[in-house]
């Protein structure tokens, strides 16, 4: 996954090295979540479970054995190409520590920052309407319709909460 450019400067200079240590070194190229393989081609039912061309046999999400599926393989399954990407486990790119860092294929990774992914994005929205409720609004010229600013009925009988300080 790259790295966007302004978040370039959390990662340490070495990080290319590290993260190919991590991927092909400490996980012999595979995903350490669901064991897919890197630059492969991987048929998949949609809900995690794989073939695992190598070992003859279907896997689940963790990597796991499981029996064939037995709905219509050809008709719901897909074909993905798998690329490993280095992720931080405590979501900290700052923190490169080895213990917090895994190879994981794309959709492992999605899964594992998911949670953090919604968490920043709620953040973003509350953020962003807090300061629309600071200056009545900027935002919604800016094409963020759905925040408005707090109407002055709901503030404190047309006050501001801040009066007792004068």
């Amino acid at each position: 996954m790259p790295i966007r450019p302004e978040h370039v400067f959390l990662y340490p200079i070495d990080w290319p090295q590290l993260s190919q240590l991590i991927r092909f070194v400490r996980a012999k190229g595979r995903c350490e979540h669901c064991a897919r393989p890197h630059g492969q081609r991987v048929f998949h039912m949609g809900d995690g479970r794989w073939w695992d061309r190598s070992r003859l046999c279907w896997r689940n999400g963790r990597g796991r054995r499981v029996r064939r599926p037995v709905e219509n393989i050809l008709a719901q399954g897909r074909w993905t190409p798998v690329v490993l990407a280095c992720a931080h486990l405590n979501h900290d790119p700052t923190d490169s520590a080895l213990h917090h860092l895994a190879a994981l294929c794309q959709r492992c990774h999605m899964i594992h920052d998911g949670p953090e992914h919604r968490r920043r994005r709620w953040m973003n929205a509350h953020y962003r309407r807090a300061l629309g409720d600071l200056f009545y609004g900027p935002y919604p010229m800016r094409g963020a319709d759905w925040i408005t600013p707090t109407p002055i009925s709901m503030l404190d009988d047309g006050q501001s909460m801040y009066a007792h300080i004068r």
